[in-house]
């Protein structure tokens, strides 16, 4: 009776938590993807790599706030390890801010809101790519105006109410009005408003699931991908990439041997590295797509900032093409809506049930929103307004890491900073010791996917609302860059 009442209050303390105490094992594959990656020839400690690992699985989402880890003694044995190093990992994770253990209960990952409460009211949000907000209150009062026109002449009623997937015959126009900025698109019944990007490449990758192959990728890759690959049991194929993008003999060697089914590219302002693939390399691609059928998921997110007319996958091969673009990184991510364009109307009506099927339908006041600042030209004004506030952060960034190699683009928002070599430090302690100044950053092994982790750094310019907050930040930057001494106690 008394074990039986400890049992009860294990649970009941459990619950009160909000924790799953056989959380763990329902992300099995995740261990065994670690377990994968630790046989890979590295200089890094295997305990380092551990606490690498965590961190790279709250940036994909694939650990969640409060997440039960498994216990030691049984990672050490997915993991093919002893106990004293995974018992250092785990360490070395508390060390990070990742982590918390409890005696009895153990290992949880940490509370976001507890973790970030431990920053004072000044740090600068540097970790989601969030596009700039524009300086001023013209385009607030705008944005303010199309909403009250937009509720004064519409019934609200209808709003309401459930309606088919993909949207109306209003929202799609609106959607093929923002995708042409891009791609010309004639044919309602290829398109589908859907409630974000996210959503949409679950919805897509659902279909690939029944496929045999792989999806291709590049070696740094948007974290979401591989969460939802990940979530889906997905293979994730990487390919070999140089300062243009996929290297298309690679590429084609993959295509050859039959060991890929799909291409997922994100090939305008990449996350994370900011490079837009170039006509030449994007025609050398297409074309190993043409010769092997092989499909394609264009990511097209950042494509209204860029000025750059460069034919989309979807003008060189629309037959293969699924392209997905929307107005979270070009307008703002409270407004959570994509828009799609399948290869042909079959193929557009089969993700539609998909679509259906996980999320129901986009909101439609979402799509109302959307559709009011499209066509009243609010969006226009708010794109405009981005471009130009994030031209300046990019002017002060240049300023400020100008003894340093990274890549930037002036029409984008975020950085892609190698790590220099002499701070003897890897990203992730960089990312975690930035964190203690206030300034946010996301690791280059979050994007990794050839078990090659890249030490480098992730920085949004948007994440700060204003401008100075920016400078502030990319002040205290430049000055822990300068001096290595800022890192060395996070030093191998």
């Amino acid at each position: 009776m008394m074990q039986s009442s400890y049992t009860l209050i294990f649970f009941v303390l459990l619950l009160c938590a909000n924790v799953n105490p056989l959380g763990w094992k329902m992300v099995t594959s995740l261990f065994t993807r670690w377990a994968s990656q630790l046989q890979q020839q590295t200089q890094r400690p295997a305990y380092l790599r551990i606490a690498d690992f965590i961190a790279e699985g709250i940036t994909t989402g694939e650990l969640p706030s409060r997440y039960r880890l498994p216990p030691l003694r049984e990672l050490a044995e997915i993991l093919g390890l002893n106990y004293t190093t995974v018992t250092r990992g785990y360490a070395e994770a508390r060390r990070r801010g990742l982590i918390d253990s409890r005696p009895g209960l153990g290992s949880f990952i940490r509370n976001k809101a507890s973790s970030s409460a431990a920053l004072t009211a000044s740090s600068y949000e540097m970790t989601m790519n969030a596009p700039v907000e524009p300086a001023g209150s013209v385009i607030e009062e705008a944005l303010r105006a199309g909403a009250i026109n937009l509720f004064n002449q519409t019934d609200m009623l209808s709003l309401m109410r459930y309606q088919d997937f993909g949207g109306t015959a209003e929202d799609k126009a609106a959607a093929m009005l923002w995708i042409g900025r891009k791609l010309q698109v004639e044919n309602e019944s290829e398109v589908l408003v859907c409630p974000g990007i996210h959503s949409a490449l679950v919805g897509i990758m659902t279909l690939f699931k029944r496929k045999k192959g792989a999806v291709c990728v590049s070696n740094l890759v948007y974290p979401g991908m591989k969460a939802i690959a990940s979530h889906l049991g997905v293979k994730l194929k990487a390919v070999l990439c140089d300062e243009h993008g996929p290297d298309p003999l690679a590429f084609e060697g993959l295509c050859r041997s039959g060991e890929v089914s799909a291409l997922y590219i994100n090939p305008t302002l990449q996350n994370p590295t900011t490079l837009t693939i170039p006509d030449a390399r994007r025609r050398a691609l297409a074309e190993s797509c043409r010769r092997y059928n092989i499909a394609i998921i264009e990511d097209d997110a950042y494509a209204a900032l860029s000025s750059l007319q460069i034919p989309t996958f979807a003008e060189l091969v629309p037959e293969l093409t699924w392209y997905i673009t929307g107005m979270s990184k070009c307008f703002g991510p409270g407004l959570r809506i994509a828009f799609l364009k399948g290869p042909d109307k079959q193929a557009t009506q089969l993700l539609s049930s998909v679509l259906r099927a996980l999320t129901v339908m986009s909101s439609p006041l979402t799509n109302a929103l959307a559709r009011q600042w499209i066509n009243d030209g609010t969006a226009d004004r708010m794109l405009s307004g981005i471009k130009h506030e994030a031209k300046a952060r990019q002017k002060m960034a240049a300023h400020y890491l100008s003894g340093y190699e990274y890549r930037a683009d002036q029409e984008g928002y975020h950085l892609w900073l190698p790590l220099p070599k002499m701070m003897n430090s890897n990203s992730s302690d960089a990312a975690a010791k930035l964190r203690e100044k206030g300034i946010s950053a996301v690791s280059g092994i979050a994007f990794c996917t050839d078990n090659n982790p890249v030490e480098a750094l992730r920085l949004c310019l948007g994440g700060s609302q204003t401008r100075q907050q920016c400078e502030d930040s990319l002040k205290i930057l430049s000055e822990m860059l300068a001096d290595p001494i800022h890192f060395s106690s996070m030093a191998i």
